[in-house]
């Protein structure tokens, strides 16, 4: 399910930063139209950690346990989730959709651009999912690391070689699933292409999809536990590679989440003017290599690094670690797997070069607000 372990595992710095400046500004790639699509060989393993979900409290009757946010949920049990690759070009800005995927990625597309992948499941009524954008061969491996139907439009040479080579399980806007998806007039291509929840599992349907996987879960402790560990981290900062994608994070004791910004001002869904928020945010370093002229990248999500949780005002610094078959996590320093509060979890991936500390400012003490 997982793409196959890099080769190397150390890249140049100075080599990274110099190839992606002469990258930044640029437009993303043309993509090919899409032949057909699907599953990668496992990866090789990876640092351990342990797994499984392990919620806090057995749910009342009637309702189920979400593994991917340890929450409450009616129902019988979970469809299979959607991962959709959505854009994140200060064009596409304010999405839609977001605030209600229960894990969400931001990682690096090309040329200092980021992409999110939003992972769907507990939410089933999603009206409006978007701008979706292209595919790369670590968002595939993303994506399927939670069962989940990969959702494009379009995507890498080397991307379509694997879905083509795979037989994937995907949804792609301009190759068979194009019915699925609409543009929106009030914006401007490439940056008005939607879908929602709906339409998408009508789809996976129709192209014979499983609707149900077996999704990996996370360790979960009690809403009302008080951290035992970490340093005050009322506010964060994390900046990929431009200064038009610098993200910020500010701890609501209120709410128990971190409420996230982008270039100073709050990231808001455009469905419901909700904030986009976590319960935990996870920092990781992962090498990254350039492999073109374009810019695009090829980035390590296998072999593990260092990392920071961040959680109810606290920062939790370990490494992030990843099995075959399964989701990447985060391991404290003691070897032993750290437990997500229930809600939403959000995964920044960020470049080792020329530092991982570097990426990432951290200040202050919680406040309410």
């Amino acid at each position: 399910m997982t793409l196959s372990r890099y080769s190397s595992r150390l890249i140049s710095g100075c080599v990274l930063a110099a190839m992606l400046l002469t990258a930044c500004g640029a437009q993303e790639a043309e993509t090919v139209p899409a032949p057909t699509a699907a599953p990668v060989p496992a990866p090789l393993p990876s640092p351990s950690a342990t797994a499984g979900p392990s919620p806090a409290a057995e749910p009342a009757a009637g309702l189920i346990t979400s593994g991917l946010t340890g929450l409450p949920l009616e129902g019988g049990s979970l469809p299979r989730p959607l991962a959709v690759m959505i854009n994140n070009a200060p064009a596409a800005r304010p999405q839609s959709g977001i605030s209600e995927a229960d894990i969400l990625y931001e990682v690096l597309a090309e040329g200092g651009i980021t992409r999110l992948v939003g992972i769907f499941q507990s939410h089933t009524g999603v009206v409006k999912i978007g701008p979706i954008r292209s595919i790369r061969p670590y968002l595939i491996d993303i994506g399927e690391s939670y069962g989940g139907v990969t959702v494009h439009a379009g995507g890498s040479p080397a991307a379509y070689a694997i879905l083509q080579k795979e037989k994937k399980e995907d949804m792609d806007e301009i190759g068979r699933a194009g019915a699925y998806f609409w543009r929106d007039k009030e914006r401007k291509a490439p940056h008005n292409l939607y879908s929602n929840a709906a339409k998408l599992r009508e789809g996976a349907d129709k192209l014979g999809y499983a609707g149900t996987a077996e999704v990996p879960g996370y360790l979960f402790t009690d809403k009302d536990a008080v951290p035992a560990e970490g340093e005050p981290a009322a506010e964060f900062n994390i900046n990929f590679l431009l200064k038009s994608y610098t993200v910020s994070y500010k701890y609501s004791s209120e709410r128990g989440t971190y409420l996230r910004g982008v270039n100073g001002k709050p990231h808001l869904d455009l469905n419901n003017g909700n904030p986009v928020e976590a319960a935990n945010v996870i920092v990781m370093g992962a090498d990254h290599k350039v492999l073109d002229d374009v810019g695009r990248l090829q980035i390590d999500i296998e072999l593990g690094g260092e990392a920071v949780l961040f959680q109810r005002g606290q920062a939790v610094k370990g490494r992030w670690s990843r099995k075959p078959e399964d989701v990447i996590r985060f391991v404290k320093r003691d070897g032993k797997e750290a437990a997500m509060y229930p809600g939403v979890t959000h995964i920044l991936i960020v470049p080792n070069s020329p530092t991982f500390s570097g990426h990432m400012k951290v200040s202050g003490v919680p406040v309410s607000n």
